[in-house]
């Protein structure tokens, strides 16, 4: 009789457990369906949809609508109204990140010899301290592989640092080269020319082009190189890049110009119309975005000379000759020099 009790009490569990489940999986279904729905403005159709956590709404961007109201703070409870302040009282550590070896998950033991209340450590506890510290940055790294990484990724933030590359381009550019080293590409060629080929590839992605001259200046090796290694990884990793559009490069070259807003938004209608034509294939983005920028300077009444701008370009002076008088004739631009 205990037995058949025991067995009647296991089934009402499992049963239970089964309806556990089903109900799961029925409000996950709710939740994505009520997300996709979420997704489109019910209103003009636009994807296009704003989280304002000031207000706690969902508002459509394009025409004003409010899909959702009230919904949770994600954030932290706390308020801080300068750096100091935030680092006391965050209880979470740095986010994930793919520019270190170890994605920034690992210890580190601080080189400060201070307890977690401030207070200094006593120097019988130091040599203790100092030897964990020494055995701590030995294990972060402890194959082959990661030395590879953890070397490939310094030399990566090094590049873009002396480039002035944003965050995003880092991390892009960290994630194609550990692809590069999961599919086993790196075999045969030098570090450094994968993650500048790497870096390369994240400039395009992230449509923040850097020419291979730029890339060649900062790495310790040549452009042939570089140029070869990134068409070798494109290929094999399936990376689907664009061509460079020359519109990219004209905020950088104005403010190596010091011009103004406007010359900028002229060079860059100049660029949409030299596009529509099909002016721009076939021709170096940089040397288009050049000319069009010397063509706008001039209409600006901000003249800068030819040598001026072929030095911020990289381009020489006979490529901005060239094709300034081919978007001058072809776009029916008057220039008065």
């Amino acid at each position: 009789m205990a037995e058949v009790e025991k067995l009647k009490q296991l089934q009402l569990q499992r049963e239970a457990l089964k309806k556990r489940g089903e109900q799961k999986v029925k409000e996950t279904e709710k939740k994505r369906t009520e997300e996709s729905v979420q997704s489109v403005c019910p209103e003009c159709g636009s994807r296009q949809l704003v989280h304002d956590y000031e207000r706690a709404e969902l508002v459509c961007q394009s025409c004003g609508l409010v899909l959702d109201e009230e919904f949770i703070d994600r954030g932290p409870e706390w308020r801080a109204f300068d750096h100091d302040q935030r680092m006391k009282r965050s209880r979470v550590g740095a986010p994930m990140t793919f520019t270190i070896h170890d994605k920034g998950l690992s210890t580190m033991i601080d080189w400060r010899n201070r307890d977690s209340y401030g207070r200094a450590i006593s120097s019988k506890n130091r040599a203790q301290l100092y030897r964990l510290r020494k055995w701590q940055r030995r294990i972060r790294v402890s194959n082959a592989t990661e030395r590879n990484l953890a070397f490939a990724l310094s030399e990566l933030d090094r590049m873009a640092s002396a480039l002035g590359l944003p965050r995003n381009v880092r991390e892009t550019a960290a994630v194609v080269y550990r692809d590069a080293v999961d599919k086993n590409l790196i075999r045969g060629r030098s570090i450094e020319g994968v993650a500048a080929a790497a870096l390369y590839a994240a400039c395009r992605q992230c449509s923040v082009p850097r020419t291979l001259d730029e890339i060649a200046e900062v790495s310790r090796v040549s452009r042939k190189e570089i140029g070869r290694t990134y068409r070798f990884i494109s290929r094999e990793l399936g990376l689907k890049l664009l061509p460079t559009s020359p519109i990219d490069y004209v905020p950088r070259f104005c403010s190596g110009l010091n011009l103004k807003g406007e010359v900028q938004s002229r060079a860059v209608e100049i660029l949409r119309q030299a596009g529509e034509r099909e002016l721009t294939s076939g021709r170096g983005p940089t040397g288009v975005a050049a000319a069009a920028i010397y063509i706008s300077s001039i209409l600006g009444g901000e003249r800068r000379t030819q040598r001026e701008v072929a030095e911020v370009a990289g381009v020489t002076e006979v490529t901005i000759r060239n094709r300034y008088k081919e978007l001058a004739e072809k776009l029916d631009i008057e220039i008065i020099l």
